[in-house]
């Protein structure tokens, strides 16, 4: 499984008597503490930053009120973000789909490069947002590059939370005994192949 630890970086202030403060920048977080404090207070104090952190983002589950326009917008979003300042000329492909489908049984979402449509899991929305746009940003890079290889990976780790949304996933279909090990299936002639055999096309 991926290591989901987080840099960090503890800055230590003279000024600083009694507080602890925390914050993210960019993939990092910040611990601040006073420099009058121990090695062992500092160890706490980061664990109490991060497990705030992470309870705080499992609450934010944007999944559970979006409908297939708000994953159409966030998924827009997260291209002009992450993908095309990477693109040629400046402009990653759109899909001309985005749209929530029944659980797969052994993906969470899955792409159609040739007609531009994305499906996500239901599943999904049960997950914290970074985790959902790792998903999003993961299928968007099949519009472009249809195989998971060295040009595919490294297009998905413009998402810069990516590899702890991996980790996440995995621990994920681990704890509810589900058959999946990636977003979509990495062996797999075609990217088109990934459409569930159980699921209706047309649902």
């Amino acid at each position: 499984m991926a290591d989901t630890q987080p840099e960090v970086e503890v800055r230590r202030s003279a000024r600083r008597r009694r507080t602890v403060a925390w914050r993210r920048e960019g993939e990092k977080v910040v611990v601040q503490i006073p420099a009058s404090m121990s090695r062992a207070e500092e160890r706490r104090w980061v664990d109490e930053a991060l497990r705030r952190l992470e309870r705080a983002d499992t609450r934010r589950r944007p999944g559970r009120r979006a409908g297939d326009a708000d994953l159409a917008a966030r998924a827009d979003r997260l291209a002009r973000a992450h993908l095309d300042p990477i693109a040629p000329g400046g402009a990653w492909p759109r899909p001309v789909s985005v749209r929530w489908t029944k659980p797969m049984r052994t993906r969470w979402a899955s792409c159609t490069p040739t007609d531009g449509t994305i499906r996500m899991s239901e599943r999904l929305r049960d997950v914290p947002g970074w985790v959902l746009d790792h998903v999003l940003v993961h299928e968007l890079v099949h519009l472009r590059e249809p195989h998971h290889g060295p040009a595919f990976r490294a297009a998905e780790a413009a998402y810069p939370r990516s590899e702890r949304a991996i980790g996440y996933l995995e621990g994920l279909a681990a704890g509810a005994g589900l058959p999946i090990t990636d977003t979509d299936d990495p062996d797999g002639p075609d990217v088109e192949s990934d459409v569930d055999p159980d699921e209706d096309p047309g649902s």
